[in-house]
């Protein structure tokens, strides 16, 4: 159910959870990306049917999303793989380089970046066939390929990995599994065990490690037989989907939980067994839940400066972007793109290869390898400032924008592409039954 609302892009400010006993009573308080109360009757619709199926376990929402929003699911018509590895400075434009050399089509690809670390899902097919890569051989020849990429820069014993995505992993909800593979690589390791009574020691290491002030704490309710497991972080969207999926892919089960936010600060309470109804009782188990949970708080924080892209889709585009990003001397901490239409559209975090903020000059070089018009949004005073260029329109725009917080006006994200669909997806629902 909070997969269908993330999904939407919507915003859940508060919610309680209640299931024990073979009943449930879910309540969620959500708003759209600018605060509004949701009154488009098309989009509530959809948000009953789809809550509906996903409780009965249904496809039919699957198939749905999948048309519109490929990165959301692999598709059958695409190829997917996965790769995670150190992070470095042009990773991606070097995995983008080797696709494109081998005819291969980017038509979606999710990366995240976290702890040094980093974890990427391509979807890509065929230039030639127009579907999904079917030949072990080439399949294996792309693998490798991939796997020298992902390997430079490593020494023997570091972790790495280039595959196929295996069925059962193609079907996972892709962030989902982006937070699968970045806690299988074990990005969670450094993360440093927050706690509410914190020394000032402690926090002077947590200001040197970068932490953003998540807290963890886990006890036990030995009279209701739960563990009590709860999360204070600064708050942002999507923040309870990345939770959920964590303590669900750990096996902890959510029989009561308590979400609410207050200003820029999150607090999240639940009350979990582990599926086998025992509850956390050794310290290496409530330690490991704690690192997992600060990890699943800080992987979808982008650093840096946000690109948005938008432009003609073709063979070779996320190899030509990206290269201009690594010519100019930046990094990507994060990225997100698909296709709408005949459109590729991409949202780009990037920052300088020193971890500094992205200089005007830089910018101004990128704007011009690229092209189209540059939108600053001032994000402390709310207003926007435009560079405009002249351009054709075959030159594809790019707005920019400052990250780090929950209050920006979205630019684009794979839900926005399901809302401009949703009264499509509403008339093929059958009527709820009472």
């Amino acid at each position: 159910m909070v997969q269908v609302l993330t999904d939407l892009d919507l915003v859940i400010s508060k919610s309680y959870i209640c299931s024990d006993g073979g009943w449930l009573m879910d309540v969620f308080h959500v708003t759209d990306q600018l605060g509004n109360k949701i009154t488009d009757e098309s989009l509530i619709h959809y948000i009953e049917q789809a809550i509906c199926a996903s409780r009965r376990g249904s496809r039919e929402i699957q198939t749905c999303v999948d048309r519109n929003v490929r990165p959301r699911h692999v598709s059958m018509e695409h190829t997917a793989m996965e790769m995670t590895g150190i992070d470095r400075p042009g990773l991606m434009s070097e995995i983008s380089a080797v696709l494109a050399e081998l005819g291969c089509h980017v038509s979606a690809a999710v990366a995240w970046t976290h702890n040094k670390r980093a974890a990427c899902i391509v979807y890509v097919e065929d230039e030639l066939k127009h579907g999904p890569i079917q030949d072990p051989y080439r399949v294996a020849q792309v693998q490798e390929q991939l796997e020298n990429v992902v390997e430079a820069h490593h020494y023997d014993g570091e972790r790495r990995s280039v595959r196929l995505a295996a069925p059962a992993a193609s079907q996972t909800h892709t962030e989902r599994r982006l937070h699968q593979l970045m806690a299988a690589d074990r990005d969670y390791e450094q993360c440093c065990s927050c706690g509410y009574e914190s020394s000032a020691d402690d926090e002077v290491y947590r200001q040197k490690k970068g932490c953003n002030g998540t807290e963890v704490k886990v006890e036990n309710c030995r009279q209701k037989g739960y563990s009590i497991v709860t999360v204070r972080s600064v708050d942002r969207p999507k923040l309870l989907f990345d939770t959920i999926c964590t303590l669900t892919d750990l096996q902890y089960v959510v029989f009561h939980a308590s979400i609410s936010s207050f200003e820029s600060i999150a607090v999240q309470e639940y009350y979990v067994r582990h599926k086998n109804g025992w509850t956390l009782d050794s310290e290496s188990e409530r330690r490991r839940l704690t690192q997992n949970l600060m990890a699943a708080t800080e992987r979808r924080v982008s650093h840096g400066l946000r690109l948005d892209v938008s432009t003609q889709n073709r063979v070779g585009l996320l190899s030509d972007v990206t290269r201009v990003f690594r010519e100019s001397g930046l990094s990507i901490s994060r990225a997100e793109i698909g296709i709408q239409g005949e459109k590729a559209v991409g949202t780009f975090y990037v920052k300088d290869a020193s971890g500094q903020a992205v200089n005007p000059e830089t910018l101004e070089t990128v704007r011009r390898e690229i092209g189209g018009t540059v939108l600053v949004v001032n994000k402390s005073l709310g207003r926007s400032s435009s560079q405009p260029t002249s351009s054709s329109n075959t030159i594809p725009n790019i707005s920019t924008s400052h990250s780090s917080s929950k209050q920006d006006k979205p630019g684009f994200s794979l839900g926005s592409l399901l809302w401009s669909q949703v009264e499509w997806l509403s008339s093929n629902f059958r009527p709820i039954k009472s």
